[in-house]
């Protein structure tokens, strides 16, 4: 890997730092969830509204696996990127392998385990008739993809471990391509439907596994991914990161799971508001992006200075870090209220839909500020390695905000602009939990001066 890719996060100034570390990652984000927007691009332009629907229902459900996964692959982040901060090639080398194999595993289980409830994912959202089908059809081929979804953001990891942010993004973006590609070739040349959309999408995320593999056996220095050595897992690096990356999965997790419980109350409205949700989420997801790249660039930065024992630096980089995330998302967030209308048009030519779309738009992307807060102080704490406070946090107070919002305040007023309500308002909660755990915590380290634990 080339040493212009690698960042020095343990001296000189942070913001310029911090800016060239969560640039790439936030636009590696944004094609990530082009898979998404291009699946319902493609069919809501040339199948139908309901094949839009039936990726909508899938959405909650999806996320769920792939934020557990993702977050799983945040302890590869920190675990990697402590060991570079300590000088400790050994570990970090051996975490290396320990991550591919884990990364391996976790994706055929969440494969197998996603066919066997696939079905039973479809009675709890109450997929309405019509589109059942057609959704069940989608994520069983997606899932499909799973293993390869888990080899890509666990690798990818690796290289954001050590600053390198770029090769990740080149690797999703000639995926990007090829899934666009692939999707128009299945529907109008196959004529394949929402089948071949989303089989487009699996050969995409190979591709991008494919790539990152490839990429790191043939780097040099400790994160090299030695071939030969494979099978040798460290129980040490693998206990370290699911210490921290389960927490974190399940912090992710928890968002789709509430997800879960709104898409259901959202299906109940009918066909319109399932795709009027899906593309305004679309276009959402995009602005949490940014809010989640420079998360994971504090996650990073904090981890190597905390190796490093350089405790001051790592105060540094929260301030830091939050402000260029508020003032990013803000920019974003008007961007998107300017241009909401021409946005989702893009996915839908129906007023009804646009018109559903705009109401969450306003209701989840304006108030985006609160997790700027939310998901910065979340990523300092797992730099630290202190991951299941926040986690715990986001689960109790996320999910029962939510739940009781769903089976109380829904009832009594069901409309679409109701549901969307909620959002907000669990994410004020849930921010105010997220600073008295931050606030503990470092006043936890400043009077012992040494690390929470003894050894991430």
């Amino acid at each position: 890997m080339g040493a212009s890719k690698k960042i020095n996060m343990l001296e000189g100034s942070l913001w310029n730092k911090l800016i060239v570390f969560a640039l790439p990652l936030a636009f590696t984000g944004m094609l990530q969830q082009l898979y998404n927007a291009a699946d319902v691009a493609v069919l809501g332009r040339f199948v139908s509204d309901l094949a839009v629907a039936a990726v909508g229902n899938n959405v909650p459900v999806i996320g769920l696996i792939i934020s557990f996964c993702m977050g799983l692959s945040l302890g590869v982040n920190v675990v990697v990127a402590h060991a570079l901060g300590m000088k400790n090639d050994r570990k970090a080398s051996e975490a290396v392998r320990t991550s591919f194999l884990t990364a391996i595993v976790f994706g055929i289980i969440a494969l197998i385990i996603g066919l066997v409830f696939s079905d039973a994912a479809m009675d709890w959202l109450e997929v309405p008739a019509e589109v059942r089908d057609h959704a069940l059809i989608y994520l069983r081929v997606y899932l499909l993809g799973m293993p390869f979804i888990a080899i890509y953001n666990f690798l990818a990891a690796i290289f954001r471990s050590q600053g390198d942010t770029q090769t990740p993004l080149w690797a999703l973006l000639a995926a990007s391509l090829f899934n666009i590609a692939g999707n128009l070739f299945a529907v109008l040349v196959l004529d394949w439907g929402i089948a071949g959309v989303a089989l487009a999408t699996v050969l995409a995320n190979l591709l991008s596994a494919i790539i990152l593999f490839v990429k790191l056996t043939q780097i040099e220095g400790p994160l090299k991914l030695e071939v030969s050595q494979l099978l040798h897992i460290d129980s040490s690096s693998l206990k370290s990161i699911v210490r921290i990356g389960l927490p974190a999965g399940i912090q992710g997790a928890v968002y789709s799971l509430s997800n879960l419980v709104i898409q259901s109350a959202i299906n109940s409205l009918g066909p319109a508001a399932m795709a009027g949700s899906v593309a305004a989420f679309t276009i959402e997801i995009n602005v949490y992006c940014f809010i989640n790249a420079f998360s994971l660039a504090a996650t990073t930065f904090v981890s190597q200075n905390y190796g490093a024992r350089n405790l001051d630096r790592c105060y540094r980089v929260m301030w830091v870090t939050l402000g260029l995330n508020m003032c990013v998302t803000i920019l974003m967030t008007a961007l998107v209220l300017v241009f909401s209308r021409d946005l989702l048009g893009i996915f839908t030519n129906s007023e009804e839909v646009i018109a559903l779309g705009l109401i969450r738009i306003l209701w989840v992307v304006l108030p985006q500020p609160l997790s700027v807060v939310m998901d910065t102080l979340s990523g300092c704490m797992r730099g630290y390695g202190y991951s299941l406070p926040p986690a715990m946090v986001t689960l109790v107070v996320v999910c029962s905000v939510r739940l009781i919002w769903v089976y109380t305040a829904f009832p009594m007023a069901p409309t679409y602009e109701t549901l969307m309500m909620v959002y907000p308002l669990s994410w004020v909660i849930t921010m105010a939990g997220l600073i008295i755990l931050y606030v503990r915590l470092i006043r936890r380290i400043k009077n012992r001066r040494q690390p929470i634990d003894d050894e991430i």
